[in-house]
């Protein structure tokens, strides 16, 4: 399916040392920050204390993050489990026991509706958001080798290592972002960065696919011919895709309150890189690293019966 097609082909290799600068700064600019800043973790990754409240009638959870931002409670709120219930996450506080806390929550959800109730109120310790973190960070690493591993059998290693500098970079990025501007770095966002490293590696596939095919069909064209007419080729359908992922995201980031708010904004910053990475990260890469028609196209085994031919003597 296209919208358009595309007659002449662009030729994007020939600013390729260009697209590369740029990224290379941008990727040490996110390194920088998030070296000098770090990262913000939420609750689920530092410690903190979680309050279960439930309620009569459906919970106005605006409101209930209103009343517990003006008592100078900044934390996570959001529906769990159903309508009617509501699970509060709230950071470790210097003097202030998890009981106190738990009473000072209660008291001031009671004057603003009589009928919530605490179910249940626990503490998590700072040990378990390091296990997080470092689970975390292992599913990235595991990410990325199976990523490597998928594209070095379907394609060749020059691919393979090509698409996981460019996915990583988009990663590094996202992260950058969120240490830049001090953004809540919690689960759901950790989640949106693994999505993205799946979904820019699609698209490098996509790619990568009409490469292999150009390498085949155009005999006599140089490499960056074919990588230039393999991207052109895909233009439209990377449009498709991508608009109609991106539509769904903003209509979460737009309307999807708080809850979902940093887990749509990693997206957002992940398409719109994954798409420049996939295009004009990786396809260089993979010129640079010495991609060659040999390697698609195999010359044809000789015949042994052939060579006994030629050496008999009429």
């Amino acid at each position: 399916m296209e919208f358009f097609k595309i007659r002449r082909v662009i030729p994007f290799m020939r600013h390729a040392l260009v697209f590369n600068i740029i990224s290379l700064l941008t990727f040490v600019a996110a390194v920088f920050f998030l070296a000098y800043k770090g990262l913000h973790f939420s609750v689920e990754f530092t410690g903190g204390t979680l309050v279960e409240v439930n309620y009569k009638d459906a919970a106005n959870v605006e409101s209930i993050r209103e009343t517990l931002d003006k008592a100078g409670l900044k934390g996570e709120v959001q529906n769990f489990g159903s309508s009617r219930d509501v699970l509060i996450r709230l950071p470790v506080e210097k003097g202030q026991s998890t009981s106190d806390l738990s009473q000072k929550v209660t008291g001031l959800l009671k004057v603003q509706d009589a009928t919530a109730e605490v179910r249940r109120v626990e503490f998590v310790g700072p040990q378990v958001g390091e296990e997080l973190a470092e689970y975390g960070a292992l599913a990235l690493l595991v990410t990325a080798i199976g990523i490597v591993f998928y594209l070095w059998i379907r394609f060749e290693w020059r691919f393979g290592l090509a698409a996981i500098i460019a996915n990583l970079h988009d990663v590094v990025i996202i992260l950058g972002f969120f240490a830049l501007f001090q953004w809540e770095f919690s689960l759901p966002v950790l989640a949106a960065v693994l999505a993205v490293l799946g979904y820019s590696v699609n698209e490098s596939v996509v790619v990568f696919d009409r490469v292999r095919e150009n390498f085949r069909k155009m005999r006599k064209a140089s490499v960056p011919e074919v990588i230039d007419s393999a991207i052109t080729g895909v233009i439209s359908r990377t449009i498709i895709t991508h608009g109609c992922t991106q539509a769904m995201v903003t209509t979460m980031l737009v309307f999807g309150g708080p809850a979902l708010h940093y887990f749509a904004l990693a997206l957002t910053i992940g398409i719109c890189f994954g798409i420049y990475s996939s295009v004009l990260v990786a396809s260089p890469l993979v010129m640079w690293l010495g991609v060659d028609r040999t390697q698609f196209i195999h010359a044809p085994k000789k015949n042994p019966a052939d060579d006994k031919n030629e050496g008999a003597v009429v």
